[in-house]
């Protein structure tokens, strides 16, 4: 999500920029941030049904075996199962199939687009202000490793964030998770 954002944005800059976004990055634009919004909306949600079709991507990985070649055999968990969603009386269409996977693509691409960039403005920001064009020269034009990872934290946090807090979790890992959470002591106790 974050490295489509930062193409599309990039190009959609590149070629319709005109109006500044923010000063600490000059270079970046309205036209680029918006562009690379809608393409990113897009591509989250017509990727994420196209992922959900293959067992690999779906499957828990207690399911998958090691051996090579291979063939998964698994019920798909219900966010990766088409759906139908009935629709406001206002709308034309009354009604959509759709995986839920992909509503959740959704919130991912929103945060993505607009909360996540603000990583690259904050590394920008810390640049300028120790008068630096780049972290490093490693990957020539592209400001080097950490520009290209700087929005990947923040959209790292949040997808752990809402796994945690708003998909279903089985039973096994909510108390793998609590017993993890136990001072090593207690821990220790309950192992017998």
């Amino acid at each position: 999500i974050v490295i489509c954002n930062d193409i599309t944005a990039y190009l959609f800059g590149f070629f319709l920029g005109r109006t500044p976004l923010i000063s600490v990055s000059p270079k970046k634009t309205w036209e680029g941030f918006i562009g690379g919004m809608v393409a990113t909306l897009v591509f989250g949600f017509i990727f994420s049904a196209y992922l959900a079709q293959f067992p690999i991507m779906v499957c828990p990985i207690s399911s998958q075996v090691s051996a090579f070649p291979y063939t998964l055999d698994c019920v798909p968990p219900d966010v990766f199962t088409p759906t139908y969603y009935t629709l406001s009386s206002y709308l034309p269409v009354k009604e959509v199939y759709l995986y839920p996977c992909q509503l959740h693509a959704l919130v991912f691409a929103v945060f993505g687009s607009l909360i996540a960039p603000f990583g690259g403005f904050f590394a920008s920001g810390f640049k300028r202000a120790f008068k630096l064009k780049d972290f490093d020269d490693l990957i020539p034009g592209h400001g080097g490793i950490i520009d290209r990872f700087d929005c990947q934290f923040l959209m790292a946090t949040f997808v752990y964030v809402y796994i945690i807090t708003f998909l279903p979790q089985t039973d096994l890992e909510k108390l793998t998770r609590l017993l993890l959470n136990l001072p090593t002591d207690d821990q220790l106790l309950i192992r017998g």
